[in-house]
């Protein structure tokens, strides 16, 4: 085997940065993981040689594609699509679609990048991959969203299949809109198969797969409290998003015997110092989901709660915080500010939600920190069980299902800890979840050469 010269991380960058113009978020995604891997990678060779991280950070395929649309007043509306297959060497790829305006190419490379690691992390065989569009579904009609839907999967169905690319939702894409798309896709191909995830239960969904996403962090949460002989009963938290994950998340946590003091949205955020309760949660869930409301409602209907417009909720002293809304929204000021405040464990039930800065602050102060690779894979993990489901067209119990996600958790959290274990009662978990994502991604590759 001929052996290369070492680039160093910096070099390694450049040539990130200067293939990937214009692509801050995906470079910020290589950069965060490099960071652990270079060192890791120091004496083994065979990774040098064979150039796998610049393989991993080079997607496999990157699909973009036109979406023409009519809205419900006869205009002809043009919006942009796009799938990202980063890398297949565990399984099919596997990934969200997601439609916001904030959608770019950059931000699906760097969620399929992500993705690769965190589905290597579940055990389960899931390549990485993600999609979406700058599609905007707030102040759409049903219908809208119905033949935007039928139109983007009219393109994407010719790169996806169940041992292909499975997809699943992400933010403006839930159940409504996996339908439409699922609907879409059976009639073009004539095919019934579990090429979608995140489907109704009548068509071939799991159970607890909303809940999975945001009960996993917790479970993730929870496992951190316990190496240091704690649990949630009594803390505090502060949670930022207000849609799916965080309510669940929120949920989970008051189950637990813990006190949720926020939420948030695009808008602002709301503190409610009596803490939210389930009751308080299942009214967002609705204001949210059903009647397309926004966070700072909440105040009226709950008079002990006050909002803070186009603020982010960091600046609330707590024991434990959860950023479940969206990249970068937890930025190095937060992060310091978090920790002045007495935060003791940060769990990520967004995917990067953390700048760099912020990450830097949070291992520099060894408190208990979870990336979203790690503490978000609950959702995807139980995306992996319903393909499974799919392929033995079978459906398991909801204890069955919730004892498989805690038993999953559990099992990243192990694999952080065996690589992240720093000694002295430290444990990296950054570093863990790279290390073990890369690893056992990087010996699949290996193991099948030069392709």
């Amino acid at each position: 085997m001929a052996v290369t010269d070492h680039v160093d991380l910096n070099g390694f960058m450049e040539g990130v940065k200067k293939r990937n113009p214009y692509q801050p978020e995906f470079v910020q995604a290589v950069q965060e993981v490099a960071e652990d891997i270079f060192e890791f990678m120091q004496d083994k060779e065979e990774y040098h040689s064979q150039q796998i991280l610049r393989r991993i950070a080079e997607p496999d395929r990157v699909v973009s594609f036109r979406v023409c649309w009519e809205d419900d007043a006869g205009n002809i509306r043009v919006q942009r699509g796009w799938r990202v297959q980063n890398n297949n060497a565990i399984g099919p790829y596997k990934g969200g679609i997601r439609f916001h305006p904030s959608v770019t190419e950059s931000v699906l490379k760097f969620l399929a990048f992500e993705q690769t690691f965190k589905n290597a992390l579940t055990g389960l065989p899931m390549g990485g991959g993600k999609g979406g569009s700058n599609f905007n579904p707030k102040g759409k009609s049903v219908r809208e969203i119905m033949r935007f839907c039928q139109s983007f999967m009219t393109e994407l169905y010719r790169h996806i299949g169940a041992d292909i690319d499975v997809p699943a939702g992400d933010i403006g894409v839930g159940g409504r809109e996996i339908g439409f798309m699922f609907g879409q896709y059976k009639r073009i191909t004539n095919n019934f198969t579990g090429v979608l995830t995140g489907k109704g239960l009548e068509w071939g969904g799991s159970l607890i797969r909303t809940e999975a996403t945001g009960y996993g962090a917790v479970y993730f949460l929870a496992n951190m409290l316990a190496t240091k002989g704690e649990d949630l009963t009594g803390k505090t938290a502060v949670i930022s998003g207000s849609g799916n994950v965080a309510t669940h998340a929120a949920e989970k946590i008051v189950q637990l015997g813990g006190k949720v003091l926020t939420l948030s949205d695009s808008g602002g955020f709301i503190h409610d110092p009596d803490g939210i309760t389930q009751d308080k949660i299942d009214w967002v869930k609705t204001h949210k989901t059903h009647r397309r409301g926004r966070i700072e409602e909440y105040v009226e209907a709950f008079p002990g709660a006050t909002f803070h417009a186009g603020k982010t909720p960091w600046g609330v002293p707590c024991d434990v915080a959860l950023p479940c809304a969206t990249q970068n929204e937890l930025l190095g000021e937060d992060a310091k500010t978090l920790v002045a405040n007495g935060c003791r464990a940060v769990s990520e039930g967004a995917n990067m939600p953390t700048d760099l800065d912020g990450v830097h602050t949070f291992k520099h102060h060894k408190i208990l920190y979870a990336p979203g690779k790690a503490s978000n894979a609950g959702g995807v993990a139980v995306s992996g069980l319903e393909m499974s489901q799919n392929s033995e067209r079978r459906s398991w119990k909801e204890e069955e299902l919730q004892q498989m996600l805690k038993d999953i958790m559990s099992g990243i959290h192990n694999s952080c800890i065996k690589y992240g274990d720093q000694g002295g009662g430290y444990i990296d978990y950054v570093k863990g979840a790279n290390i073990a994502g890369f690893k056992k991604v990087a010996d699949a590759m290996l193991a099948f050469g030069v392709v």
